[in-house]
Protein backbone atom coordinates (compact mmCIF):
# COMPACT_ATOMS: atom_id res chain seq x y z
CA UNK A 1 0.00 0.00 0.00
CA UNK A 2 2.79 2.17 0.67
CA UNK A 3 4.54 1.84 -2.37
CA UNK A 4 1.33 2.55 -4.39
CA UNK A 5 0.54 6.14 -2.12
CA UNK A 6 4.44 6.82 -2.43
CA UNK A 7 4.31 5.83 -6.55
CA UNK A 8 1.50 8.00 -7.29
CA UNK A 9 2.42 10.86 -5.67
CA UNK A 10 5.80 10.88 -7.41
CA UNK A 11 3.74 10.52 -10.84
CA UNK A 12 1.92 13.65 -9.94
CA UNK A 13 4.98 15.77 -9.44
CA UNK A 14 6.22 14.16 -12.53
CA UNK A 15 3.85 15.31 -14.54
CA UNK A 16 4.23 19.16 -13.83
CA UNK A 17 8.09 18.54 -15.23
CA UNK A 18 8.01 20.86 -18.65
CA UNK A 19 9.83 17.41 -20.49
CA UNK A 20 6.54 15.71 -19.82
CA UNK A 21 4.17 18.18 -20.94
CA UNK A 22 6.33 18.75 -24.03
CA UNK A 23 5.87 14.65 -24.57
CA UNK A 24 2.34 14.42 -24.48
CA UNK A 25 1.84 16.98 -27.55
CA UNK A 26 3.54 14.29 -29.72
CA UNK A 27 0.76 11.84 -29.27
CA UNK A 28 -1.53 14.59 -29.63
CA UNK A 29 -0.69 15.99 -32.74
CA UNK A 30 -0.85 11.95 -34.11
CA UNK A 31 -4.33 11.79 -32.97
CA UNK A 32 -5.58 14.81 -34.17
CA UNK A 33 -4.50 14.60 -37.66
CA UNK A 34 -5.96 11.17 -37.71
CA UNK A 35 -9.14 12.10 -36.14
CA UNK A 36 -9.21 14.65 -38.34
CA UNK A 37 -8.81 13.10 -41.36
CA UNK A 38 -11.31 10.31 -40.51
CA UNK A 39 -13.62 13.06 -39.55
CA UNK A 40 -13.28 14.60 -43.17
CA UNK A 41 -13.78 11.67 -44.86
CA UNK A 42 -16.36 9.93 -42.63
CA UNK A 43 -17.87 11.94 -40.77
CA UNK A 44 -20.94 12.46 -43.01
CA UNK A 45 -20.90 9.40 -44.16
CA UNK A 46 -21.27 7.87 -40.49
CA UNK A 47 -23.96 10.62 -39.38
CA UNK A 48 -25.73 8.86 -42.80
CA UNK A 49 -25.61 5.66 -41.43
CA UNK A 50 -27.12 6.12 -37.55
CA UNK A 51 -29.76 8.41 -39.24
CA UNK A 52 -30.70 5.61 -41.46
CA UNK A 53 -30.48 3.24 -38.56
CA UNK A 54 -32.66 5.46 -35.89
CA UNK A 55 -35.21 6.52 -38.26
CA UNK A 56 -35.73 2.64 -38.82
CA UNK A 57 -36.42 1.40 -35.37
CA UNK A 58 -40.44 2.10 -34.53
CA UNK A 59 -39.59 2.07 -31.17
CA UNK A 60 -37.32 4.91 -31.53
CA UNK A 61 -40.13 6.68 -33.10
CA UNK A 62 -42.10 6.85 -30.51
CA UNK A 63 -39.54 7.89 -28.24
CA UNK A 64 -39.15 10.96 -30.86
CA UNK A 65 -42.98 11.45 -30.93
CA UNK A 66 -43.06 11.48 -27.23
CA UNK A 67 -40.24 14.19 -27.20
CA UNK A 68 -42.14 16.18 -30.07
CA UNK A 69 -45.19 16.29 -27.42
CA UNK A 70 -43.17 17.05 -24.47
CA UNK A 71 -41.51 20.25 -26.31
CA UNK A 72 -37.40 18.48 -26.92
CA UNK A 73 -38.77 17.26 -30.35
CA UNK A 74 -34.76 19.34 -30.98
CA UNK A 75 -32.66 16.54 -29.33
CA UNK A 76 -33.28 14.12 -32.52
CA UNK A 77 -31.36 16.59 -34.44
CA UNK A 78 -28.90 15.66 -32.33
CA UNK A 79 -28.96 12.28 -31.59
CA UNK A 80 -26.85 11.12 -34.58
CA UNK A 81 -24.22 12.65 -33.71
CA UNK A 82 -24.04 11.84 -29.84
CA UNK A 83 -24.21 8.44 -30.93
CA UNK A 84 -21.10 8.67 -33.45
CA UNK A 85 -18.76 10.44 -30.74
CA UNK A 86 -20.20 8.10 -28.03
CA UNK A 87 -19.42 5.32 -30.91
CA UNK A 88 -15.98 6.63 -31.70
CA UNK A 89 -14.80 7.38 -28.15
CA UNK A 90 -13.71 3.68 -27.06
CA UNK A 91 -11.60 3.97 -30.13
CA UNK A 92 -10.04 7.20 -29.40
CA UNK A 93 -8.84 5.78 -25.79
CA UNK A 94 -7.29 2.38 -26.92
CA UNK A 95 -5.89 4.09 -29.99
CA UNK A 96 -4.44 7.33 -27.62
CA UNK A 97 -3.42 4.27 -25.34
CA UNK A 98 -1.31 2.63 -27.96
CA UNK A 99 0.27 6.01 -29.01
CA UNK A 100 1.13 6.95 -25.66
CA UNK A 101 2.88 3.24 -25.08
CA UNK A 102 4.79 3.44 -27.95
CA UNK A 103 5.87 7.18 -28.41
CA UNK A 104 5.93 8.12 -24.34
CA UNK A 105 5.76 5.69 -22.13
CA UNK A 106 10.08 4.17 -23.02
CA UNK A 107 11.09 8.15 -22.38
CA UNK A 108 9.03 7.95 -19.33
CA UNK A 109 10.20 5.30 -17.81
CA UNK A 110 13.63 6.32 -18.90
CA UNK A 111 13.17 9.48 -16.94
CA UNK A 112 12.32 7.51 -14.19
CA UNK A 113 14.70 5.45 -14.09
CA UNK A 114 17.59 8.42 -15.07
CA UNK A 115 16.34 10.51 -11.48
CA UNK A 116 15.58 7.52 -9.75
CA UNK A 117 17.04 4.48 -10.23
CA UNK A 118 20.20 5.71 -12.06
CA UNK A 119 22.07 2.06 -10.81
CA UNK A 120 19.40 0.03 -11.50
CA UNK A 121 21.05 -2.66 -13.99
CA UNK A 122 19.19 -3.32 -17.48
CA UNK A 123 18.68 -6.09 -18.13
CA UNK A 124 16.19 -5.45 -21.09
CA UNK A 125 14.19 -8.54 -20.74
CA UNK A 126 11.31 -7.02 -23.47
CA UNK A 127 12.03 -5.29 -27.22
CA UNK A 128 9.85 -2.80 -28.98
CA UNK A 129 8.81 -5.80 -31.37
CA UNK A 130 8.09 -7.56 -28.09
CA UNK A 131 6.23 -4.62 -26.70
CA UNK A 132 4.27 -4.23 -29.91
CA UNK A 133 2.72 -7.77 -30.11
CA UNK A 134 1.86 -7.70 -25.98
CA UNK A 135 -0.26 -3.89 -26.49
CA UNK A 136 -1.73 -5.41 -29.73
CA UNK A 137 -2.68 -8.70 -28.47
CA UNK A 138 -3.76 -7.19 -24.73
CA UNK A 139 -5.88 -4.58 -26.67
CA UNK A 140 -7.44 -7.04 -28.68
CA UNK A 141 -8.91 -9.44 -25.72
CA UNK A 142 -9.76 -6.06 -24.03
CA UNK A 143 -12.16 -5.18 -27.00
CA UNK A 144 -13.65 -8.72 -27.12
CA UNK A 145 -14.56 -8.21 -23.62
CA UNK A 146 -16.02 -4.93 -24.19
CA UNK A 147 -17.76 -6.15 -27.13
CA UNK A 148 -19.50 -9.44 -25.53
CA UNK A 149 -20.34 -6.93 -22.09
CA UNK A 150 -22.16 -4.39 -24.08
CA UNK A 151 -25.48 -6.25 -22.98
CA UNK A 152 -24.54 -5.79 -19.39
CA UNK A 153 -23.85 -2.06 -19.85
CA UNK A 154 -28.34 -1.87 -19.75
CA UNK A 155 -27.97 -2.70 -15.91
CA UNK A 156 -27.62 0.69 -14.32
CA UNK A 157 -24.77 -0.38 -11.79
CA UNK A 158 -22.47 -1.90 -14.11
CA UNK A 159 -22.29 0.17 -16.85
CA UNK A 160 -19.74 2.02 -13.55
CA UNK A 161 -17.72 -1.02 -13.24
CA UNK A 162 -17.25 -2.78 -16.18
CA UNK A 163 -15.57 -0.30 -18.63
CA UNK A 164 -13.38 1.14 -16.00
CA UNK A 165 -12.13 -2.26 -14.92
CA UNK A 166 -11.71 -3.40 -18.40
CA UNK A 167 -9.67 -0.07 -19.65
CA UNK A 168 -7.59 -0.90 -16.13
CA UNK A 169 -6.55 -4.23 -17.11
CA UNK A 170 -5.80 -3.08 -20.38
CA UNK A 171 -3.82 -0.13 -18.89
CA UNK A 172 -2.14 -2.68 -16.72
CA UNK A 173 -1.20 -5.08 -19.06
CA UNK A 174 0.59 -2.47 -21.62
CA UNK A 175 1.85 0.27 -19.04
CA UNK A 176 3.07 -2.72 -16.78
CA UNK A 177 5.27 -4.20 -19.99
CA UNK A 178 7.09 -1.18 -20.83
CA UNK A 179 7.49 -0.02 -17.45
CA UNK A 180 9.55 -2.94 -16.75
CA UNK A 181 10.64 -3.70 -20.16
CA UNK A 182 13.94 -1.79 -20.17
CA UNK A 183 15.21 -2.89 -16.72
CA UNK A 184 13.82 -6.04 -15.99
CA UNK A 185 14.33 -9.43 -17.49
CA UNK A 186 11.44 -11.81 -18.50
CA UNK A 187 11.72 -13.74 -15.18
CA UNK A 188 11.78 -10.84 -13.04
CA UNK A 189 9.12 -9.32 -15.12
CA UNK A 190 6.65 -12.04 -14.20
CA UNK A 191 7.60 -12.69 -10.56
CA UNK A 192 6.73 -8.63 -10.42
CA UNK A 193 3.53 -9.41 -12.06
CA UNK A 194 2.59 -12.41 -9.74
CA UNK A 195 3.84 -10.11 -6.52
CA UNK A 196 1.93 -7.07 -7.39
CA UNK A 197 -0.99 -7.59 -9.05
CA UNK A 198 -3.47 -6.94 -7.52
CA UNK A 199 -2.03 -3.17 -7.32
CA UNK A 200 -1.02 -2.94 -10.65
CA UNK A 201 -4.77 -3.79 -11.54
CA UNK A 202 -5.68 -1.42 -8.93
CA UNK A 203 -3.19 1.41 -10.92
CA UNK A 204 -5.11 0.95 -13.61
CA UNK A 205 -8.42 0.99 -13.18
CA UNK A 206 -7.93 4.15 -11.04
CA UNK A 207 -6.33 4.91 -14.96
CA UNK A 208 -9.37 4.16 -16.09
CA UNK A 209 -11.81 6.29 -14.48
CA UNK A 210 -9.79 9.11 -14.91
CA UNK A 211 -9.40 8.01 -18.72
CA UNK A 212 -13.70 8.61 -18.41
CA UNK A 213 -13.25 12.23 -17.75
CA UNK A 214 -13.77 13.21 -21.47
CA UNK A 215 -16.51 11.34 -22.22
CA UNK A 216 -18.81 12.94 -18.93
CA UNK A 217 -17.42 16.13 -20.39
CA UNK A 218 -19.00 15.03 -24.04
CA UNK A 219 -22.07 13.89 -22.32
CA UNK A 220 -22.80 16.85 -19.92
CA UNK A 221 -25.11 17.95 -22.56
CA UNK A 222 -26.20 18.53 -26.37
CA UNK A 223 -24.16 21.40 -27.06
CA UNK A 224 -20.95 19.82 -27.43
CA UNK A 225 -22.12 17.89 -30.71
CA UNK A 226 -21.62 20.80 -32.67
CA UNK A 227 -18.54 21.42 -31.03
CA UNK A 228 -16.85 18.44 -31.66
CA UNK A 229 -14.08 19.40 -34.29
CA UNK A 230 -13.23 21.42 -31.30
CA UNK A 231 -13.55 19.23 -28.40
CA UNK A 232 -11.80 16.23 -30.17
CA UNK A 233 -8.46 18.24 -29.36
CA UNK A 234 -8.89 19.08 -26.11
CA UNK A 235 -10.33 15.95 -25.23
CA UNK A 236 -7.48 13.43 -26.84
CA UNK A 237 -4.83 15.83 -25.22
CA UNK A 238 -6.57 14.60 -21.14
CA UNK A 239 -6.54 11.10 -22.75
CA UNK A 240 -2.55 11.76 -23.54
CA UNK A 241 -2.06 13.45 -19.79
CA UNK A 242 -4.62 10.89 -17.93
CA UNK A 243 -2.24 7.86 -20.11
CA UNK A 244 1.27 9.73 -19.38
CA UNK A 245 0.85 10.14 -15.65
CA UNK A 246 -0.67 6.63 -15.67
CA UNK A 247 2.56 5.62 -17.34
CA UNK A 248 4.69 7.29 -15.00
CA UNK A 249 2.69 5.75 -12.01
CA UNK A 250 3.68 2.16 -13.75
CA UNK A 251 7.00 3.57 -13.91
CA UNK A 252 7.30 4.56 -10.27
CA UNK A 253 5.75 1.61 -9.27
CA UNK A 254 7.54 -1.24 -11.21
CA UNK A 255 11.20 -0.01 -10.96
CA UNK A 256 10.62 0.63 -7.26
CA UNK A 257 9.29 -2.91 -7.09
CA UNK A 258 12.20 -3.99 -9.42
CA UNK A 259 14.68 -2.62 -6.87
CA UNK A 260 13.17 -4.00 -3.95
CA UNK A 261 12.77 -7.46 -5.44
CA UNK A 262 16.44 -7.53 -6.29
CA UNK A 263 17.93 -6.27 -2.85
CA UNK A 264 15.25 -9.08 -1.36
CA UNK A 265 17.13 -11.55 -3.45
CA UNK A 266 19.41 -13.81 -1.20
CA UNK A 267 22.84 -14.18 -2.66
CA UNK A 268 23.71 -17.85 -2.98
CA UNK A 269 26.94 -18.68 -1.22
CA UNK A 270 29.74 -19.92 -3.15
CA UNK A 271 29.77 -23.91 -4.06
CA UNK A 272 31.98 -25.58 -1.38
CA UNK A 273 35.80 -26.07 -2.13
CA UNK A 274 35.93 -30.06 -2.88
CA UNK A 275 38.92 -31.56 -0.95
CA UNK A 276 40.95 -33.58 -2.95
CA UNK A 277 41.71 -36.99 -1.27
CA UNK A 278 45.76 -36.50 -0.05
CA UNK A 279 47.14 -38.62 -3.81
CA UNK A 280 49.45 -41.32 -2.20
CA UNK A 281 52.50 -41.84 -4.29
CA UNK A 282 53.56 -45.52 -4.87
CA UNK A 283 56.68 -46.34 -2.97
CA UNK A 284 60.00 -45.46 -5.14
CA UNK A 285 60.99 -48.74 -6.39
CA UNK A 286 64.56 -49.93 -4.66
CA UNK A 287 67.30 -49.51 -7.30
CA UNK A 288 69.24 -52.16 -8.90
CA UNK A 289 72.46 -52.44 -8.69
Amino acid sequence: MGLLFDSFWRAVAYCLRPRVVALSFLPLLVMVALAWGLGYFYWDWALDRVRVLLESSELLETFWGWLQGVGAGGLKTVAAPLVVIFAVTPVIVVVSLLVVAIAMAPALAALVAERRFPALEKKRGGSLAASLVWSLGSTLLALVALVVSVPLWFVPPLILVLPPLIWGWLTYRVMAYDALAEHASKAERQEIFRRHRLWLLVIGVASGYLGAAPSIVWASGALFAAAFVILVPLAIWIYTLVFAFSSLWFSHYCLAALAQLRAGQTVQPPAALLVQPDIVLPADEPSRS
